[in-house]
């Protein structure tokens, strides 16, 4: 299992929290001092928090579970959705629709809707769309994608979700509390956990910081995943073909094999012949 270092940590920035005078007193016991009217996060805390949440995504993936990424914020947008393709989970890093967790049945119907409109779009030609539909067609496509491109392929509620910054996503928490789903969340020194399963004393505002964790979450994800068994069906393909080969190549073998064994066995009458000459001599 992939885990991150107290100095990895420190390289990344993890262990700043926010100025003393906005922080959360929940967060008293992970924070280890105030420096310069900063608070300084305790990272032996983190790491032990992180190491949790690991085997609990561990354990959810092995089992085909589906873990929603969510960073709205600006630095962590671009984050969310580069590790979310990596590892092909679903994502929202734009905006958080209120009810797409507690009232999925309505997001599926945009995500078909969305469906059609793009099969609209491709075969301009046969709905016989002038320039001016086509245009306003792309933008309603362009508009629906920015809030459900990182959902489009999510059938079900997914098994947890994983929140970066509490506060920016505190309505996303409480749908996935309504619905009883696990939440993973970094929470900084001016956030409260409260409604989360698995927290990680962070630094929620740093890139480095963010990507240091969605790094070694997508690392875990893409070793836990159970392995798909195409190989093996594709090989005993091929094994199937080459027995129906080696038949086919078997049947004219056996034909020239027939074919040279009769002017063999004729050859002896042939001797016998002359031998019985050479007697009547």
């Amino acid at each position: 299992m992939n885990g991150v270092s107290i100095k990895e940590m420190i390289d990344a920035g993890v262990h700043f929290g926010h100025r003393s005078k906005y922080w959360n007193p929940k967060m008293e016991p992970y924070i280890y001092t105030t420096h310069k009217k900063l608070h300084i996060l305790n990272l032996e805390k983190s790491v032990e928090h992180f190491n949790l949440a690991s085997k609990f995504i561990q354990n959810l993936v092995t089992n085909n579970g589906k873990i929603m990424f969510i960073g709205t914020k600006r630095a962590a947008c671009e984050i969310v959705k580069k590790y979310s393709d990596l590892t092909e989970m679903p994502y929202v890093n734009n905006r958080w629709l209120g009810g797409l967790l507690t009232n999925f049945n309505t997001v599926k119907q945009s995500i078909a809707k969305l469906d059609d409109l793009r099969n609209k779009y491709k075969n301009q030609s046969i709905y016989n769309l002038s320039k001016k539909q086509a245009i306003d067609l792309k933008r309603k496509i362009e508009r629906l994608e920015k809030n459900l491109l990182g959902v489009q392929h999510l059938t079900k509620l997914p098994d947890a979700i994983f929140v970066i910054d509490t506060r920016y996503e505190r309505i996303a928490i409480q749908e996935a509390n309504k619905l009883n789903i696990p939440v993973i969340a970094l929470v900084d020194s001016n956030n409260s956990f409260d409604g989360v399963d698995y927290m990680i004393p962070a630094n929620d505002d740093a890139m480095t910081s963010i990507d240091l964790f969605m790094n070694s979450i997508s690392k875990i994800i893409l070793e836990s995943k159970p392995k798909k068994v195409v190989s093996n069906s594709s090989s005993d393909k091929v094994e199937k073909k080459s027995i129906k080969a080696k038949k086919i190549l078997k049947a004219p073998e056996v034909k020239k094999v027939a074919s040279k064994s009769k002017p063999s066995s004729k050859k002896p009458k042939d001797d016998k012949k002359n031998s019985g000459d050479n007697h009547d001599e």
